[in-house]
């Protein structure tokens, strides 16, 4: 099916993706593996919480770990532009029937919380509390160097219809991955700030979060991470990478901790702000589209996710596959 228009001018303006949290099984080891290991900040930390933020970043917080019995996410946040893109946000959800209610957040504002057609939890705000930069504060810099947080990527069982739904509120696709034999779009990569992506959709049982990433600033942190990891305890931590993306050109490495949330790290993909800017699509069965070298990716990476919390799972009924490592 071909890709929608991109729409240039959406109801309300979103700035980028912000934020996730993870439900964790387990907070001590959570900490050491997402502060001590990756080198995320801590800014706030209590009984049942952690809260984290990369070098650059100047808000509050992108990562929130909360303390839960079994491993989910429960929520994806978004920024927006103003207060009155908020609101203009609350009445588009509201026209849709989606749910639609006004929260509290510590460290934020007024947050709108909702969920897509399929169940994903989403939140906008505007403001969240401004923390002192660090990132000239090279003594905190540990682990990969994590400098901000970058996109996520989601599992859906319908791409077309999660493209459709998403490029209403003015995310743009940057690239695409075409299931040639049903016309289909198996994969696509979507932006607001003017990277490659800010969300991604992929086909599979969903929605699910396949990965969180975070933009680091070299390829050579990527290969320290992995000398860390491969010594201190995380070998098996470690499932896909390094390498290098065909689509988006990245350099990247998968990892996922002990409650199966998977972690990107990421860097060297391409400015995207050109409203004119034309998707680049790729063929499903072509390898290269997954890692520029020729690599396919293992099985895992196609099969395990994140479920959201109060989100219902639904099998894709695109049954075409890419090459799969065995």
């Amino acid at each position: 099916m071909p890709l929608p228009a991109p729409n240039l001018n959406p109801p309300f303006n979103i700035v980028r993706l912000s934020h996730v949290e993870l439900r964790v099984t387990d907070l001590a080891w959570s900490r050491a593996y997402y502060v001590d290991l990756l080198g995320l900040q801590v800014t706030h930390e209590d009984g049942d919480g952690l809260y984290l933020r990369a070098m650059e970043e100047r808000g509050h917080h992108s990562v929130i770990l909360r303390r839960a019995d079994r491993p989910s996410v429960g929520v994806l946040g978004f920024k927006v532009w103003s207060e009155e893109d908020l609101d203009r946000a609350a009445t588009w959800f509201t026209g849709r029937d989606l749910p639609v209610s006004w929260i509290e957040r510590p460290f934020m504002g007024r947050v709108l919380a909702t969920r897509d057609p399929w169940g994903v939890p989403l939140e906008f705000y505007a403001r969240m509390d401004r923390l002192p930069p660090i990132h000239q504060h090279y003594r905190l810099y540990r682990g990969v160097k994590p400098l901000r947080i970058d996109h996520f990527n989601l599992f859906f069982s319908n791409v077309d219809q999660a493209v459709e739904f998403y490029g209403d509120m003015g995310f743009r696709v940057t690239e695409y991955t075409a299931d040639e034999e049903t016309g289909r779009t198996w994969a696509a990569w979507m932006h607001r700030k003017g990277g490659v992506h800010d969300i991604a959709f992929t086909n599979g049982t969903g929605p699910r979060l396949h990965h969180t990433a975070f933009w680091v600033p070299t390829p050579l942190n990527i290969i320290d991470l992995l000398d860390l990891m491969s010594t201190t305890g995380y070998l098996s931590n470690i499932e896909r990478g390094p390498g290098r993306h065909g689509i988006s050109n990245a350099f990247f490495l998968y990892i996922r901790d002990k409650d199966g949330h998977r972690t990107e790290i990421y860097c060297s993909d391409y400015q995207t702000c050109d409203p004119d800017l034309e998707p680049i699509k790729w063929d499903l069965k072509d390898s290269q589209r997954q890692t520029l070298w020729g690599a396919p990716a293992p099985r895992s990476w196609f099969e395990l996710g994140s479920e959201f919390e109060g989100a219902a799972l639904v099998e894709s009924d695109l049954k075409a596959t890419p090459i799969i490592a065995p």
